[in-house]
């Protein structure tokens, strides 16, 4: 019955620098949604996307990439007058990733939640889900709906903190809209900073502190090089980093993302802490290979090179 993860989110065209001082650009399919559902593919495991295209030269590049990426588009909608979002991504000297703007045309053209099809989340495994439509009232209407049957049908909710606070109207929008989601989910991921504004406290000793009052099943705090903090069922642990130099840090979160979710789709649910460890480092592994190319989706690591890889 569970053939496969399925994802909810939009496609974009990043525009990303090719050094820091942010004067020149390429060009690449992209969006946190996209990059998790490729990386999934490129690692042997079958992933099921829902987002909106149109019918201009740039929607049907994006079909044509995803396709060739192996990510199925069944339950994807197409929407004739659509217009696919781009957003250009600078970079710091350190390599970090700053995302400068955003460009939508059809902003209210969305995936509506009379779109989805209960049969489609009958047969996934896990739904991954991150904040990047939830701005846009009809998105957030879907992404509830979404939650709602897969809940129904036995699916794991996965959800990507993923704030980039340009997108909203109000941090405190951003904040109240984004934890609202934080008791549906079954896995929560998020970056330090992102538990910090979500929790609105100085430290992160005190934002895992109320995150706990939340009793999420799973949470998976990334910090880069540092590693992952993981609260399992309330008990909480750290997972080293994979230590790889870094060329741009752009998706590192949505390849460690694709590998937690690759791993929990072919093996189950973890019965213990250490099988949960297992599947931690499996996405520190997908996450340092990534930052060791330029882009986003570009880097994301396909199976072969992450069994080829040297890695510490």
């Amino acid at each position: 019955m569970k053939k496969y993860v399925l994802i909810y989110g939009d496609v974009f065209v990043d525009h990303i620098a090719e050094d820091a001082t942010n004067s020149s650009f390429t060009t690449y399919l992209g969006g946190a949604t996209v990059n998790v559902a490729a990386g999934i593919a490129r690692l042997g495991a079958p992933v099921s996307f829902i987002t909106v295209t149109g019918n201009d030269e740039t929607s049907e590049f994006v079909r044509a990439e995803l396709a060739n990426e192996g990510v199925d588009l069944t339950a994807a909608i197409l929407k004739p007058e659509k217009r696919v979002n781009g957003v250009y991504v600078h970079l710091t000297p350190d390599h970090d990733r700053v995302f400068a703007n955003y460009q939508n045309e059809t902003p209210d053209i969305q995936v509506t939640a009379q779109d989805l099809r209960k049969e489609t989340f009958q047969q996934a495994s896990i739904l991954h889900i991150c904040s990047g439509t939830m701005f846009h009232p009809i998105a957030l209407e879907t992404t509830r709906r979404a939650i709602e049957l897969a809940k129904e049908t036995d699916t794991l909710v996965s959800f990507d903190a993923n704030i980039r606070p340009l997108r909203w109207e109000s941090e405190e929008i951003c904040r109240e809209t984004t934890t609202s989601f934080l008791r549906e989910a079954d896995l929560v991921k998020l970056t330090e900073e992102e538990l910090t504004f979500m929790m609105e406290t100085d430290t992160l000793e005190d934002g895992v502190s109320q995150l706990g009052t939340l009793s999420i099943p799973v949470v998976l705090i990334t910090q880069g090089d540092l590693g992952t903090i993981a609260i399992i069922h309330g008990q909480q642990f750290h997972i080293p980093a994979v230590k790889k130099d870094p060329v741009d840090t752009t998706g590192a979160g949505d390849a460690f993302m694709a590998g937690v979710l690759r791993q929990l789709h072919l093996y189950g649910y973890p019965a213990d802490v250490s099988q949960w460890k297992e599947v931690v480092t499996f996405g520190n592994r997908m996450g340092a290979l990534c930052v060791t190319k330029t882009g986003a989706l570009s880097a994301m690591p396909s199976l072969d090179e992450l069994d080829n890889a040297i890695l510490e």
